[in-house]
């Protein structure tokens, strides 16, 4: 959890600092979204690599080298002269190389160590992104307000340097058992999950992970500047966006006791829906109070869909391919925070205003329920037939 914490650094930097490069570089509002899509784009494919490498030689390597990528890609962005230079930086240094190793690699790997409790195990893991939702916001924001955003990232090479480098020597240990392969939603084999071919059930995962974060991408990465454009300052909408997260980490932990009992299926359906209703709230509010509120619902709302992703794969795929598994699914999940984030922006620079992105946001979400739905009602026929 503290090396998700810490990796998360290379997630919310990317939001916080639109507002400076808006301000420096002179760029649209859809521009300065670029460098947060191209972190999120390039985490999602590096986990899908360093997932499938934790899978062969452990997760202890892995975040090491994340460390030193991490460390580097914040001290280079420091110092870029060009918009496009940061772009690339946060891409491949920070998101592909950097922040990957932190995340599908060590979900995978805890979802190995548990089996009746695996639901509780990995939600815990996974919220150390949403813990850093909390710190790293506001502090980073401070601290851009102080002493400049560029000295601000001199810091965060260190401390996630530092940080990844002490913890990920701990991780020495790889577990030699069979990754606890229960399946505890449904009787089939992995060859044939919920009657689909492995491929054909991969991919309706990654087409509602688009689906899901798409719309969750459009509150978690312009808050700040929707509250700006609202009158507020933008600290204030840093604590929107560290509320939001850290109501996403009791939706989290809460994720994790629901697949326990009822299943992955189930608890990305509820989520979903949940996070669809929270959506239209935001179209009417225009208040500090309101924002407020309406942060907390959301984040009390979705925090619980993409852990439940893992949970899906470890039930119902061959435990020996979870970290590759894993790493396409999330893959998918960063592509739709990406896509998300950049139509926000886009969608703003057409009409002046978040009202058209919020709509967009609800209409991807409906997409990702629509699976979820599909997939619920394979779990229920599986289950008569079986009866």
């Amino acid at each position: 959890m503290i090396l998700l914490t810490v990796g998360a650094a290379g997630w919310y930097s990317s939001i916080v600092v639109l507002i400076p490069v808006l301000q420096e570089f002179g760029v649209s509002r859809s521009m300065a979204s670029i460098p947060y899509m191209s972190t999120m784009i390039g985490f999602g494919f590096g986990g899908i690599l360093m997932g499938r490498i934790s899978d062969r030689i452990g997760v202890m390597l892995p975040v090491l080298f994340g460390g030193v990528s991490m460390g580097t890609g914040f001290y280079i962005a420091s110092l870029s002269t060009t918009f496009l230079q940061l772009s690339l930086v946060h891409g491949v240094l920070i998101g592909f190389f950097g922040m990957s190793t932190t995340f599908a690699p060590l979900v995978a790997d805890i979802s190995h160590w548990f089996n009746r409790r695996r639901g509780i195990a990995v939600a815990i893991v996974i919220s150390g992104n949403y813990v850093a939702g909390v710190i790293w916001p506001p502090t980073i924001q401070h601290h851009f307000d102080t002493i400049g955003w560029r000295d601000t990232y001199l810091g965060l090479a260190w401390i996630c340097f530092a940080a990844m480098t002490i913890f990920g020597f701990l991780l020495y240990q790889r577990f030699g058992g069979n990754g606890g392969d229960d399946v505890n939603e449904s009787p089939e084999t992995p060859k044939r999950p919920l009657g689909y071919s492995s491929g054909r059930l991969q991919s309706l995962l990654c087409v509602a992970g688009i689906g899901c974060c798409a719309a969750m991408a459009m509150p978690q990465v312009h808050i700040i500047a929707h509250a700006v454009d609202l009158g507020f300052s933008a600290m204030r909408g840093a604590e929107m966006l560290a509320l939001m997260l850290g109501c996403g980490v009791v939706s989290r932990l809460a994720s994790g006791v629901l697949s326990d009992r009822f299943g992955g299926i189930r608890t990305l359906l509820l989520g979903s829906g949940l996070q669809a209703a929270v959506l239209v709230l935001f179209l009417p509010v225009d208040t500090l109070t309101g924002l407020y509120l309406v942060s907390a619902l959301f984040g009390l709302s979705q925090g619980g869909i993409v852990p439940s992703y893992v949970i899906i794969v470890r039930t119902y795929f061959d435990p020996g391919s979870a970290g590759e598994r894993i790493g396409t699914v999330l893959l998918f999940t960063m592509i739709g925070m990406a896509l998300g984030g950049w139509m926000a922006g886009a969608l703003y620079d057409l009409t002046g205003s978040y009202d058209a992105a919020i709509v967009n946001a609800i209409a991807f979400n409906i997409m990702n329920m629509v699976i979820a739905g599909m997939l619920l009602r394979r779990v229920v026929a599986v289950k008569q037939m079986s009866a």
